[in-house]
């Protein structure tokens, strides 16, 4: 298998993805992670773990930060009892919060170059390049990437990630 091809399918893709983001950016270059995830009304349970988890303070922080921030939808995967019991467990929310969270400010173009990276939480996530799409994990599809904030930056996924 030639790398180089995979690549540039990879970016290809990733930049397909991030031209409807571009009047978004412009809005969101100066929130932080924190203020872009309140203000967006696609990430309000995701809002709702945060603040559960007390982790605002953080995502409202100096950073910087790649955030992988699951939609409503992806929180909708999960059976409601399971999310009512995730949300009521400040340390396991913290886990899987701080595992969609990689230190420094990771765009798509480097995105697609990993195999893996390691989270905030410790674990690593992993990352494939297939038929076009990032997928972490195997499950978790990236559908929206490089969303510019203060301190970091976000790329939007289909599928809540789990650490083991």
């Amino acid at each position: 298998m030639k790398l180089k091809p995979l690549l540039v399918a990879g970016s290809l893709a990733l930049l397909i993805l991030g031209l409807t983001l571009t009047n978004a950016q412009s809005t969101t270059q100066n929130q932080t992670i924190a203020q872009i995830v309140a203000t967006n009304p696609d990430f309000s349970t995701l809002l709702t773990a945060v603040q559960a988890a007390g982790l605002v303070e953080t995502l409202s922080g100096p950073g910087p930060f790649t955030v992988f921030a699951p939609t409503n939808a992806a929180f909708a995967k999960i059976p409601k009892a399971d999310l009512d019991k995730l949300l009521a467990d400040k340390a396991a929310l913290t886990k899987v919060l701080t595992y969609h969270v990689v230190a420094g400010r990771v765009p798509s173009s480097q995105v697609v170059t990993l195999k893996e990276a390691k989270t905030v939480e410790g674990q690593s996530i992993t990352i494939e390049v297939k038929d076009g799409k990032v997928i972490l994990n195997g499950s978790s599809t990236v559908t929206a990437v490089d969303i510019q904030a203060s301190n970091g930056i976000i790329h939007v996924i289909d599928t809540v990630l789990l650490p083991k």
